[in-house]
């Protein structure tokens, strides 16, 4: 059994944002979903796991966590 860094997809409120992506990056994510689909027995669309790939990119990149850390400090 593979260890994907995604384990749920929570119910919130989305917004709208309308991007493009190459068709190799769509066809992973569609690869993902189904991996996912199999490992947890949830199937969810590959347009569902962008937000929580960016959520989960972002708050392990250190850097960004520290400048954001520290624009809120200086508020």
């Amino acid at each position: 059994m593979t260890k994907l860094k995604l384990t749920t997809i929570p119910d919130d409120k989305p917004v709208r944002l309308t991007v493009e992506l190459p068709a190799a990056v769509h066809r992973d994510l569609a690869a993902y979903a189904e991996i996912f689909t199999r490992e947890h027995g949830q199937t969810v669309e590959p347009a569902k796991l962008v937000p929580l790939m960016l959520a989960r990119f972002m708050s392990t990149d250190l850097v960004f966590t520290r400048a954001r850390r520290a624009k809120s400090a200086g508020s």
